[in-house]
């Protein structure tokens, strides 16, 4: 954004690759910016004296769309996430799918629907874009506690990123984390705990493990949800959830 006014070329190397990125390289090119490259390593932006007005549609937020897609995998049912596409998932569908998930392209989006019985136990390794994003590493632990079998889950971008692990063990998930792995083996079902969310992914996995755990389950310190999901209870009870949001003592 900077180098699109800078006088001169720029060139940022080691470039985010991220459909964001992407989109956002559109969006200003429609305003009169000179880029390449967007979507690869490298970058080159040739600065321009001034940009203009456009108009853009923003690119659906794949990592909301990943979340909404386990909702019906964790719980049963059919969701259809309007605006999904399967190239902004394709790592994180392929892992899906290999659990026992159907998703379907639709003229709208994707329909999203768990097949028969409980999931299917898979590994899963976080890498940077197109591969299994980390930002849905929690959310995807929380389905995998219940599935057949036993799944491992390594975390190859951030460390430290397992804090969510003891608050669904809380809920009765069979979990162990040792460094960047985590070994989850499936249970029949999870219950209702008082839990602690940690962070913004955190958060929404255990409320998406809560939707499928037996009796009620209240996850505190949710504040950190609305960076990343906007009416996130809403949507949910519109999908046919008992969830509400209430005031801490």
């Amino acid at each position: 954004m900077a180098a699109t006014l800078a006088r001169g070329t720029t060139v940022l190397n080691n470039a985010a690759r991220e459909p964001e990125i992407v989109d956002l390289a559109r969006c200003l090119r429609r305003m009169g910016a000179q880029i390449e490259g967007e979507g690869t390593h490298t970058i080159t932006v040739q600065g321009v004296d001034r940009l203009g007005g456009a108009t853009h549609p923003v690119v659906v937020d794949r990592i909301e769309l990943g979340t909404y897609m386990l909702a019906p995998a964790i719980t049963g049912g059919t969701v259809e996430c309007l605006g999904g596409r399967m190239e902004l998932i394709g790592a994180f569908a392929e892992r899906l799918d290999a659990a026992g998930i159907a998703i379907e392209e639709t003229p709208d989006g994707l329909k999203v629907t768990r097949r028969n019985g409980r999931v299917n136990a898979v590994d899963v390794v976080t890498e940077p874009f197109p591969g299994f994003p980390t930002d849905l590493q929690a959310q995807m632990m929380a389905l995998l506690c219940t599935a057949e079998g036993t799944s491992v889950l390594e975390e190859r971008i951030f460390e430290n990123r397992f804090m969510h692990a003891p608050e669904l063990m809380r809920m009765g998930a069979r979990i162990e984390v040792h460094g960047g792995t985590a070994t989850v083996t499936g249970v029949d079902r999870l219950k209702g705990a008082p839990v602690m969310a940690t962070d913004l992914r955190a958060s929404v996995s255990l409320i998406l493990a809560a939707l499928a755990a037996q009796g009620e389950t209240v996850v505190s310190r949710v504040y950190h949800l609305d960076r990343g999901y906007e009416r996130v209870e809403e949507k949910l009870r519109a999908c046919g959830a008992t969830i509400e949001r209430v005031q801490g003592d």
